[in-house]
């Protein structure tokens, strides 16, 4: 009796589900036509926001990113929606719940990597800097060669490649050397005391207007600028034409001071070195050069003693 009692049961219990199942069958065509609608409707939105974003975005992988959350956030709703038909609030509840709390440890963890993203998402968007600009951000100064989500590759002049995380490239200040398509030469030097000032302009200005690639259309500026310890300074400016090749700034660096060392000796204008001066006190009342003179004559015979 106990066993047909629990078979019966049993029975019952089987009954009900495929009674209930029978009865949910409408709610669960439903939902499937409506994950399936949300996702057609998310495949439609992905496909005209890619078709959108590139015509106003120079990112693929920004605009890529941005279209598949679009994307994953539809199919989601949709996901939650079909579960709802189906009668499992408090399931949706629960993930909705999981959801935030798995997202809100995830940032918490990974807060750097988030930050690393959203300036490379910011990077991508306002694009101080494109993929073959001569930058300097931070210590390093380099040519562009790609902007990533989470770094930027930099190639320097000495021939590595340095991957800079994209939070210390927004956080940082960064000269951009190709924005303007020209670069200004500074070349600083110095001339004697004794030479006629206005001749060196002359001479600096005539020198520099022939520098092969000059701008042709831009002035050359040169001024004093002190009264140096052996010298009086000054500073010569001119301009070139400029894409991303540190070593054209440099050629051109490099020809502005050889033109100007040949013009100054064919002029008699003169370059001194550094001049200082050693005053040497001793106790015996013995003069420098006395000093000096038996510094000499002792090394001397030394040398004779060796020899």
């Amino acid at each position: 009796m106990q066993i047909e009692k629990t078979w019966n049961l049993l029975v019952d219990k089987l009954l009900g589900w495929t009674r209930d199942f029978i009865l949910l069958l409408p709610n669960l065509a439903i939902a499937v036509l409506v994950l399936v609608a949300f996702w057609l409707a998310a495949k439609l939105v992905r496909g005209l926001l890619l078709r959108l974003l590139n015509r106003v975005s120079h990112s693929e992988q920004v605009t890529r990113l941005l279209a598949q959350t679009v994307f994953m956030a539809i199919l989601a709703s949709g996901f939650f929606i079909s579960l709802g038909i189906i009668g499992l609030q408090k399931t949706v509840a629960s993930l909705l719940a999981g959801a935030g709390i798995l997202g809100l440890a995830l940032g918490f963890a990974f807060q750097d990597i988030a930050a690393n993203f959203m300036a490379g998402i910011y990077l991508s968007i306002e694009r101080p800097f494109r993929v073959g600009h001569l930058i300097q951000t931070k210590d390093f100064l380099g040519v562009v060669q790609r902007v990533h989500l989470r770094w930027t590759e930099v190639g320097i002049p000495q021939g590595q490649l340095v991957l800079i995380p994209n939070k210390q490239v927004f956080e940082n200040p960064i000269t951009n050397y190709s924005t303007s398509g020209k670069r200004r030469v500074d070349v600083k030097l110095g001339v004697s005391y004794s030479d006629d000032l206005e001749k060196v302009r002359q001479v600096t200005l005539k020198t520099l207007e022939q520098i092969s690639v000059r701008q042709p259309d831009t002035d050359v500026e040169m001024f004093f600028e002190k009264f140096g310890d052996s010298s009086i300074d000054l500073v010569a400016r001119f301009w070139i034409a400029f894409a991303a090749k540190q070593s054209d700034y440099l050629a051109a660096q490099s020809e502005a001071i050889e033109k100007l060392k040949k013009a100054y000796d064919d002029n008699g204008i003169s370059l001194p070195f550094p001049t200082h001066t050693l005053e040497i006190a001793t106790r015996s009342g013995a003069q420098p050069s006395e000093l000096a003179a038996t510094s000499l004559g002792g090394s001397s015979q030394a040398l004779a003693d060796q020899g």
